[in-house]
This record gives structure tokens, sequence and C-alpha cells, in this order.
């Protein structure tokens, strides 16, 4: 079948609800930031999926965190220490012994139905990738859902229907976009393709690899109930405000996947509109105070000479399939071979726990949370103000969901304005919202939420 000019929207059979998961490994990869792994591997930890392994791909610092929070034996462990998500991608997946390998960022921490919603997309024999949505920073707005990309790296939205897997087929120089912090692709595949380009140090790496498998006319499926929350941390490149610290790579990236994809005669209109938004975006945060005019000029500047470089990065063949078993640390204590499928620990469905509060009652709350977690409970903490405060949601590093706001507040940038209630029907209102997302218990108030389990508890 010669695919058309774009993607194409195939039928979808739902999956029936005891199809069996694949088998799955999951790759974290970490770089100086220890404290964001461990808190990622928390949210792991609470994974329904029951039939997947761990790779964390990081630097010592981070291999240590791993260790610290008692992980060691439950993960295979890769040192490795360079500033190129693309190669650090391809150690783990060296190691991957899954069907399926998904990826997830050390700054996001995924939903408890994430991993399994994700490699349910899989039991269609034509899937060959999957993507779910992305909350961002306030934990409840999106911040990337179903898109395309075309051969100049533009992406636009795609309408998909928000309630059930979408499969889409592929075609050269149109792609479905995955984000590399909520994807998965068959193993056999991405080891067939040799992985993630290592050109790419930092940006556009797994774009890139959205349209090489649309040139292969690949299907992809998308998932919208797959979700996990991207925290944005700073890094080497950009502080927590998401200021910029560098955008060399941004432009050395750019240009390399234009180079890789898209025609010569692309190349400049691609390279000014790149120029126009990355100016735009400077000038915003400089507008809000949190940069200086001489920075916009210095980012620029960066910007420019990222481009000279990655117009003129060597860039050789596709690297061919990758050996199995390359980078596993010696002597860690997950000392399995790399093609030994290590099952992560502990993992499935567990019952929800909803504990409703006010601000002020917070140290009384999060003694309920920890000892909720410590029966085995999924816990999410509700304060609620006597305000119209937005929203925001976030997860605790040990290990529970906390929603904070007012109680007349928008869940979410693009939620409706509640209507003015009381407390217990909010309360009853965010269950309900978050139930199909993560287990809640029953609101002693108001009707079951749509998962069964926990106690109520509204104080």
């Amino acid at each position: 079948m010669t695919p058309s000019a774009g993607p194409q929207p195939l039928d979808v059979r739902p999956t029936p609800a005891a199809a069996p998961l694949p088998r799955t490994s999951l790759i974290v990869v970490s770089r100086h930031r220890p404290a964001a792994l461990a808190r990622c591997l928390a949210g792991v930890a609470q994974l329904e999926h029951t039939d997947f392994e761990v790779i964390v791909v990081a630097d010592p610092a981070g291999l240590a965190a791993v260790q610290a929070a008692g992980l060691g034996p439950a993960v295979k462990a890769v040192e490795f220490d360079e500033a190129n998500i693309a190669a650090a991608r391809n150690a783990g997946i060296a190691c991957a012994a899954g069907e399926v390998t998904a990826f997830i960022d050390d700054d996001a921490v995924p939903e408890p139905t994430w991993l399994s919603r994700l490699a349910a997309a899989f039991a269609d024999g034509r899937v060959a990738a999957a993507g779910g949505f992305v909350r961002g920073r306030d934990g409840l707005s999106f911040q990337w859902r179903a898109r395309t990309v075309d051969r100049t790296g533009a992406a636009d939205p795609l309408e998909v229907p928000p309630d059930r897997i979408s499969l889409w087929r592929g075609a050269p120089g149109q792609g479905i976009k995955t984000e590399g912090t909520n994807m998965a692709v068959r193993t056999d595949l991405l080891v067939a393709l040799g992985g993630f380009d290592p050109a790419y140090r930092f940006y556009l790496d797994e774009t890139d690899l959205n349209l090489r498998l649309a040139a292969l006319g690949a299907v992809t499926a998308v998932v919208p109930g797959a979700q996990v929350v991207h925290g944005f941390l700073e890094s080497a490149r950009r502080r927590a405000d998401r200021v910029p610290l560098s955008l060399h790579e941004v432009g050395a990236s750019s240009a390399v996947f234009l180079r890789r994809h898209a025609p010569p005669a692309d190349h400049g209109p691609a390279l000014e509109r790149l120029r126009a938004d990355e100016r735009r975006r400077l000038l915003a945060h400089m507008v809000a105070g949190r940069i200086e005019p001489r920075d916009v000029g210095r980012l620029l500047a960066g910007l420019e000479a990222g481009i000279a470089e990655g117009a003129a990065r060597a860039l050789g063949p596709m690297p061919p399939p990758l050996p199995l078993g390359e980078g596993l640390v010696p002597g860690a204590d997950a000392a399995a071979p790399a093609d030994v499928f290590l099952r992560f620990p502990g993992t499935g469905p567990r019952p929800g726990h909803l504990i409703a509060g006010r601000p002020w009652q917070g140290a009384a709350l999060r003694r309920k949370a920890l000892a909720a977690l410590a029966a085995g409970e999924v816990v999410t903490v509700l304060r609620l103000s006597p305000t119209a405060r937005r929203h925001r949601l976030r997860f605790d590093p040990a290990g529970y969901w906390e929603q904070t706001g007012g109680l007349w507040g928008r869940a979410g940038r693009d939620a409706p304005a509640p209507r003015f209630g009381g407390f217990a029907a909010r309360v009853r209102a965010e269950a309900a919202r978050t139930a199909p997302l993560r287990p809640v218990a029953r609101h002693p108030a108001g009707r079951a939420a749509q998962r069964p389990g926990g106690k109520p508890d509204d104080r």
C-alpha cells in the first residue's frame, strides 16, 4: 500500500478489557536531577501495569538516588553522563527485553493508568508506536495533545476522539507526533531502525523518529487516556521558570532535522520561522521581567551559532541495529543480563483514597495521606480554600497527589468555571473528574466515583 499525501485515520476496534498487556520496557533518562528522578520513580511504582521493567539511564548521582530509594535490585541501571538524550535513550534500548519500549522523562510523573493504557494500544497488531496526552506545569492543563508533524518539524493539532484510542497511518513527510516523555514503540522495530539519531543531542530526536516511522507507512496510536504530568524542571539548558539558558542546541538540532527530512528549498523559510518563534518567546520573558534586553540578543546569537553548527554537523547513515546488552552497569544490583526481562515489583491495580480538607489542615491531611500510602493505596489530597483561585496538582515526593485551589476555582486552564456550590459538591465533582485517570474513593456526600475502592474522608 502506498501512503497518500498525509496521515490517514484508520478504523478502531476496541481492545477487550481482558486482553493481556505486552511486556513493556520503560526507559527513564536522567542527568543531574536525582531528586526529580526519585520522584518520577515513586510515581512509576504506583502504575497499574503488572508486567514491565524499568531501565534507568543516568549519571552517577542519579544512580545513587535509585539506590537510596531502595530500587537498586528492581531496575536495570545504565551509567551515562553525556549531554545527548538520543544517545542516552539508545543506551536504554540496548537493555530492553520487553515487546514494547516506553519512555518518560525524569521531570514527569505518570498517572497510575498511564502505562497500561499506552501498552494496550499494541494489542492491535498494526500499531507500531503510541503516544498519550501530556499535562503541564499546573498538573491539570494540557501541554501537548495529538499533533501531526511535517518534514520541516512544524506541528499542527490533530483532532482525535477524546475518549478512545485512534489509529493513524503516517506518510512520507507527514507523521504523527509523539512526545518523548509519553510514548512507546515496538522494541523490534525500534532496534531495526537503529533507535534514536544521536545527531540530535537535546531536541527533535523523537520527532525525527516519527518521520522515519511515517516514511514506512507505520501506524501510530493516539491514546488520550494515557497521561503524564510534565513539570519542566530546571536543567543546564533552562531555568525553572522556563527561561532558556541556551538556544544553541535548539538551533543545531533544527538544522540537522531539516537536512535529514526537508528539501533545501524549505530550509530558509523553516529557519526564519524558528527565529521568529524564539524571538517572540524571549520578548515575552523580557516583558515579564524574567530576562534583560541584553539576554535576548545573547540567546538569539546562540541560536544562530547552533544553526551554523548543525548545518555543518557530520551526518552519517543511521546507526545499525543496537547490540543487546551494551551499557549495563557492571556489578549493579540489577545484575540480570540485558536480554532477561526484569519485572518491576509491587505494581498493579490498588484502591484509591481521596482525602479532602481545608488549607489550614495541611499537616493533618499529610499525616492521613502517609498512613494511606503505607496501607498500599493511591492517595489524592484535595485542599480547597473559600476562594476562586485556580487549581494546581502536584505529585509529592512522598508518593501522593495533592490538588490545591479555590472552592470556585477552575481545575485547568480550559476548564469551565465551576458553579457556586458547597464543599461536598466540589469534592464530588473533582472525584468524578479524576477517577478515569487515578483511583479515588467514594465520597460520603455523593455517588461513587468511576473506580471503586478506598476510604472516604471529608474533614
